[in-house]
């Protein structure tokens, strides 16, 4: 017996929804985001714009604590007056997501340091990353934890964590030693793709010290850790999120922890690769600011388990809520099993079921690399065939045959997929990209595109499913979608 959402006619109107609930989106000027304008422009060559200090306060006696800025560097914004504006909004808001759990703390004898982020997104859709760890100060008796964050457009995770590495190092000793290292950094060259610059700074009882910092030629996995998200999430559970996603849907996540919340935000995003999120993206928000979740617009948004009962009161409508923490859904809109083409669906979940036995394998990579090449191969059955249809333009750009580029897949499920994909602000900033310029974009997603489009016969654009090639000699071959 068919399940409801199994059923033809349930399917069909499901498609239909979807179809019309994407499209009313666009009647709205699209604002396309790539990573690629993010690392492009930079107003400043610096590593960060700033870097501040949160503790906990209260503002008077038996009231819960405040998060406050209580340090920061450069004191002084001295830039163009939009910059300061934003800044200032920024250090407003930044307190509430070093702290976003501040009500629930109390002064403690030991605690082990964390390391979080969050993003703020500007009015340009420009994204700042939030690198943050949270620390107890060393000293005697019950304390409270400092929060020692750093603000920059650079997404390198781990290039930020070595940095508060050595600021965790220098508070330990003083206070005082923190600052001189944040001047150093901040005025070290800025790093270009794939190089190392040393950064030298006085540490007492050791002397000058040498701190190499790395920009990755690739920190599209940096600060990706896929791990958490399977500890988390089952597959299947992972794969309707993802699907929601592709159809820029609302999606909140719930934890317990900050860390959590953090690195499964992220790691969620980084499976969307080559494709952008375009929308509202925070992955933990501040109690304070929960009525985000009643906004129209798609969002991936990040809570504390203890805004729950908060967030049910809310008249929120549309929106997929996953518990990180028991693996369930709480609320969803019944039909993301259906919204991938479901051979492909199958084929993923299987790699995904056998990611450990494939990471352990020595010719396929670690576990994120094997992820993140499911995923990628995933993209390049859907849409690896798109260069065949990007077409020259009198102002020597190109552009996309649409329709053609749709029909020229054989399988209807997919054609269905992409009907409704082709739609999404997503996807419109993928092809925008590529058809502005004159260069093809190069990366893993184009060299696996490439290596897919030689293997089809002559003439064919899609349709035999090689979705499983080179991701492991034990897997078995889809030969139909």
């Amino acid at each position: 017996m068919l399940t409801k959402s199994q059923s033809p006619i349930f399917f069909f109107v499901a498609h239909s929804q979807r179809l019309v609930h994407v499209k009313s989106r666009l009647k709205q000027t699209p604002r396309y985001q790539t990573l690629e304008r993010d690392l492009i422009e930079y107003q400043e060559r610096q590593l960060f714009e700033y870097f501040v200090v949160v503790s906990l306060h209260k503002k008077q006696a038996g009231a819960a604590y405040v998060p406050e800025v209580t340090q920061q560097f450069p004191l002084k914004l001295e830039r163009s007056f939009k910059f300061m504006r934003e800044a200032e909004d920024q250090l407003k808001a930044i307190p509430q997501f070093c702290f976003p759990d501040a009500k629930d703390w109390a002064p403690i004898h030991q605690f082990a340091s964390e390391t979080f982020s969050f993003v703020l997104t500007g009015e340009d859709g420009s994204r700042r990353f939030g690198y943050c760890r949270r620390l107890l100060p060393s000293g005697k008796g019950k304390r409270l934890p400092e929060v020692y964050c750093i603000v920059s457009r650079l997404g390198c995770f781990n290039l930020f964590s070595k940095i508060l590495d050595e600021v965790e190092k220098r508070r330990g000793i003083s206070p005082a030693l923190v600052q001189p290292l944040m001047r150093s950094v901040m005025e070290a060259p800025f790093p270009a793709l794939g190089r190392t610059i040393t950064v030298k700074n006085f540490l007492p009882g050791s002397g000058t010290e040498v701190i190499e910092l790395r920009r990755p030629l690739d920190s599209r996995l940096e600060h990706v850790d896929f791990e958490s998200l399977f500890t988390s999430l089952s597959v299947r559970h992972l794969s309707r999120v993802f699907a929601s996603l592709l159809l820029e849907r609302r999606v909140i996540f719930i934890a317990d922890k900050l860390s959590t919340l953090s690195k499964c935000c992220h790691a969620t995003v980084a499976l969307l690769y080559p494709f952008t999120w375009q929308h509202t993206y925070i992955p933990v928000l501040p109690p304070s600011m929960i009525d985000i979740v009643c906004s129209p617009t798609p969002f991936l948004i990040g809570l504390l388990s203890s805004s729950l009962p908060r967030l049910k009161e809310l008249p929120v409508e549309e929106v997929l809520v996953v518990d990180l923490v028991n693996n369930r859904f709480l609320r969803q809109m019944e039909d993301e099993d259906s919204i991938l083409p479901r051979k492909l669906q199958a084929a993923l979940e299987h790699i995904l079921e056998q990611r450990n036995e494939l990471a352990s394998d020595k010719e396929e990579g670690p576990l994120n690399e094997v992820v993140s090449e499911a995923f990628v191969r995933f993209f390049v059955e859907i849409v690896g065939h798109y260069s065949l249809f990007l077409t020259p333009t009198e102002r020597e750009e190109r552009t996309l045959q649409r329709e053609a580029f749709r029909k020229s897949v054989s399988s209807k499920s997919l054609r269905r997929f992409l009907e409704v994909f082709m739609e999404t602000q997503m996807f419109g900033g993928f092809i925008q990209e590529r058809e502005l310029r004159k260069q093809g974009v190069r990366g893993l997603f184009e060299v696996r595109a490439q290596e897919y489009l030689e293997t089809l016969p002559s003439g064919e654009q899609s349709g035999v499913n090689r979705f499983l090639k080179g991701l492991g000699s034990k897997m078995k071959f889809l030969h139909k979608k």
